[in-house]
């Protein structure tokens, strides 16, 4: 019976690895005939495991969802990883999850061993939390988020911008992105016929969803984090200039900050927009590229290079 059992939970384990298995791989994993795999997967059916099998050559065996959650097998790496998942998620950024975190937390603990218990206890002990100063998101609404970009459904909701004015904004959601403590949703603003990011803090549902809607390629090429990361850096700029630079795009993309978008015009000559608090930065920014430029579309900017140009000259003819 314990060779059994022993071979029951290694079956468990193995559904849980891979999404599909064929009877015969089972079989050859188990050291068993496929006749057995039969009969314990029957055994797992009876113990409140969903395992769905399809017959024929190309059939197999899958376990799926049930209506209730039965047992997890995790290895030592993944049971560590819970657990200090877990205990981070106490402190996290997403309110209404703390208590939950710290509940199954409990749970894992009670039945980890002891040499497992001693390394989560390890991360714990040496790790230092900076108290959080920022806004939390609500576990409904970010769940919510998650629910309707999968589903690729329309959303409506109200959303509080930075300076405290409120609207009612209808998007296409399809990510969310964690990043320097906030939760930010990327969508297309239907209203806008733009890629918009909004803080998912600021965001209140509203119900129902929908219609569902076909999934756009993504901004940025792809690349959500880097699209949300750039539009934080540029979201601080107090000042920003359109500049050709006469110099190849690859000669200076490297020198530029990630947030700066370089647009070739032709072989010699390109165009980006840069940005900063003072017009000061900005035009030492742009001298410290070395090449030649052309101020476009900021008479603020270009009034400050002529001074400093003014500048430059006196020096180089004093004595």
């Amino acid at each position: 019976m314990l060779e059994t059992s022993a071979r029951l939970l290694r079956l468990l384990s193995l559904l849980q690895q891979r999404r599909d298995w064929t009877g015969p791989a089972l079989a050859e994993r188990l050291g068993v005939t496929t006749r057995t795999v039969r009969n314990d997967v029957e055994r797992l059916r009876t113990l409140g495991y969903p395992v769905h099998a399809t017959p024929g050559v190309a059939g197999g065996y899958r376990l799926g969802a049930g209506a209730a959650l039965p047992p997890l097998l995790l290895d030592d790496e993944e049971a560590v990883a819970v657990a200090v998942g877990l205990r981070t998620a106490a402190d996290g950024s997403v309110s209404g999850i703390e208590e939950t975190s710290l509940r199954a937390l409990a749970k894992l603990e009670q039945v980890l061993p002891s040499r497992l218990r001693h390394r989560v206890d390890a991360v714990h002990a040496v790790t230092v939390a900076i108290p959080r100063s920022g806004p939390t998101v609500d576990s409904r609404v970010l769940a919510e988020l998650a629910r309707v970009c999968r589903g690729l459904e329309r959303l409506r909701f109200d959303y509080v911008a930075h300076e405290g004015g409120s609207s009612v904004r209808t998007v296409e959601p399809h990510r969310l992105v964690h990043t320097r403590g906030r939760w930010y949703l990327v969508a297309w603003d239907v209203d806008r016929s733009d890629w918009r990011t909004f803080r998912v803090d600021r965001i209140r549902p509203r119900v129902p969803t929908g219609p569902r809607f076909t999934e756009r390629p993504l901004p940025h090429g792809g690349d959500v984090a880097g699209y949300v990361a750039g539009g934080l850096e540029t979201a601080t700029w107090k000042h920003r200039a359109r500049i050709r630079l006469f110099a190849p795009a690859s000669a200076v993309v490297a020198r530029l900050p990630g947030a700066a978008e370089v647009v070739p015009v032709d072989e010699e000559t390109c165009e980006v927009v840069v940005g900063s608090d003072t017009y000061a930065l900005l035009a030492h920014y742009i001298g410290l590229l070395d090449v030649d430029f052309e101020v476009l579309d900021s008479e603020d900017l270009r009034a400050h290079v002529a001074r400093l140009a003014e500048r430059y000259a006196r020096a180089a003819r004093a004595r």
